[in-house]
């Protein structure tokens, strides 16, 4: 897994070294190629316009996602016509991305995760979704805060949401109640929620453990998420909000608490260590050999579903009860491409942008798959309605994103090689519980991804 972390890493800033020198672009991005057309581009344009989207959706996120284009091209038919193609996971799909700028043949329309948010702003391949919405006077006011706040930089919208997801705290509700515990109070922080795990560890006859109180995946977005409870940032320019970020900060003494506290909780026996494969651990969770679990709100169909007791969900924990901060949102984003692409599809990948994120497809998305809704509107449709009463649990969700405010913090930090720094903090956590400190691990992390942050920016200098 670090390997592949490094390799990654490696990619971005070889792409980037590429991308610099063939966009055509400005250091601000200016240019005729990241500039949006008229509308009148695609009235004008002769025969059908055709655009390929990429993405890396699977099982039933692809086929919702199938469904929506489907939709979209029979109402712009003779007009536009989108071809969905699957490009495997996200970092293959940036692999691919790559390989497609060195060729010169990037797809209109790129679905690109969270964590490659920095990396996309700095191709110089893109033109930004501000910059359409400017010259429609299209209001971005419908996007959920949050959401928007995550994929804008200065103010400005780089990109469409368009599959977000948070973080919640999963529960056993039948394993509460056998302990003897009220799952309509859960833990709402570290120190509860280990508290709970004591209590909710359970062992048979012979000693041996046959349900965990606590497990998660050794996965450091959890980490992240909660920095950003207690407000801190994970590395410095604001999150790279105000300032390309120059290093990380995960390494404070808050860093240090929340990893040695979850190796804590594994040595002690109160804590499944399933290791990195988040499968693995969601697997635990649904046979019911784990009470708490942390996931994202992506699952949560799958597991009212699957698991043979009730699912229950609370807000994720914060680190202190003093915390000001909240979730980091998950999920990804869609990326039009300007370099090699005519105006008309541009302008037509606009047009899919805008059908993917208006509410009544917004509403067919949340409920076909479980990802939060980018659209505020989105909740106030009728299926959409029906859908969280039959699902109660996402409520939860909805709550948590409301009472979070939009701070630097909350909006997660923009890194050229995040997907590294993000295996670096699952490698600290596997040595803390294995015996290191965690203030020792997380600070070897960091001076260890210091060299790819620095080759990184000097890449995109300029």
């Amino acid at each position: 897994m670090k390997k592949s972390a490094r390799a990654l890493a490696a990619l971005l800033v070889s792409g980037l070294a590429l991308t610099a020198c063939t966009s055509g672009s400005s250091g601000d991005g200016a240019s005729g190629d990241s500039a949006a057309p008229p509308a009148s581009a695609l009235d004008q344009a002769s025969g059908v316009t055709s655009i390929e989207f990429w993405h890396s959706m699977t099982g039933k996120n692809a086929e919702t996602l199938t469904t929506l284009v489907n939709k979209f091209n029979s109402a712009h038919q003779g007009r536009i016509e989108v071809k969905p193609l699957f490009q495997g996971t996200y970092d293959d799909l940036i692999a691919k991305y790559k390989a497609s700028v060195q060729q010169k043949a990037t797809p209109a329309v790129v679905q690109v995760y969270d964590i490659g948010t920095r990396f996309m702003i700095d191709s110089k391949q893109t033109v930004p979704a501000q910059a359409f919405a400017d010259k429609d006077g299209y209001s971005l006011d419908d996007l959920q805060p949050n959401i928007r706040n995550y994929y804008s930089v200065g103010g400005k919208l780089a990109s469409m949401p368009f599959n977000s997801s948070m973080p919640l705290l999963y529960l056993n509700t039948d394993a509460f109640k056998e302990a003897g515990l009220d799952p309509a109070k859960p833990p709402t922080t570290l120190a509860e929620l280990g508290d709970l795990a004591k209590q909710l560890t359970k062992k048979d006859a012979n000693g041996q453990t046959v349900r965990y109180g606590f497990g998660a995946a050794v996965y450091g977005w959890f980490v992240e998420q909660l920095l950003a409870e207690s407000g801190a940032l994970y590395c410095d320019g604001d999150n790279g909000r105000t300032a390309k970020a120059a290093k990380v900060t995960f390494d404070t003494a808050k860093g240090a608490e929340i990893v040695q506290w979850w190796a804590d909780l594994v040595k002690g026996g109160y804590a499944a260590n399933t290791g990195r494969q988040t499968a693995d651990a969601q697997a635990a969770f649904k046979a019911g050999t784990v009470a708490m679990h942390l996931e994202s709100t992506g699952v949560l169909r799958g597991y009212t579903e699957a698991a043979e007791f009730t699912v229950g969900t609370a807000p994720f924990p914060k680190t202190t009860a003093a915390d000001q901060g909240g979730p980091v949102i998950g999920g990804a984003s869609l990326w039009i491409s300007g370099p090699g692409h005519s105006d008309a599809q541009k302008r037509a990948s606009w047009e899919l942008e805008k059908f993917l994120a208006d509410p009544e497809q917004q509403a067919v998305w949340h409920t076909g798959t479980g990802y939060f809704p980018v659209n505020t509107k989105a909740l106030d449709v009728a299926a959409d309605k029906q859908w969280v009463a039959k699902y109660p649990q996402f409520q939860t969700a909805i709550d948590q994103l409301k009472a979070t405010k939009p701070t630097p913090a909350t909006a997660g930090c923009l890194l050229g090689v995040m997907p590294q720094a993000r295996k670096g903090v699952e490698t600290a956590i596997e040595q803390t519980i294995a015996g290191t400190g965690a203030q020792q691990a997380l600070s070897a992390a960091a001076k260890e991804l210091q060299p790819a942050i620095e080759s990184y920016n000097s890449s995109v200098a300029g």
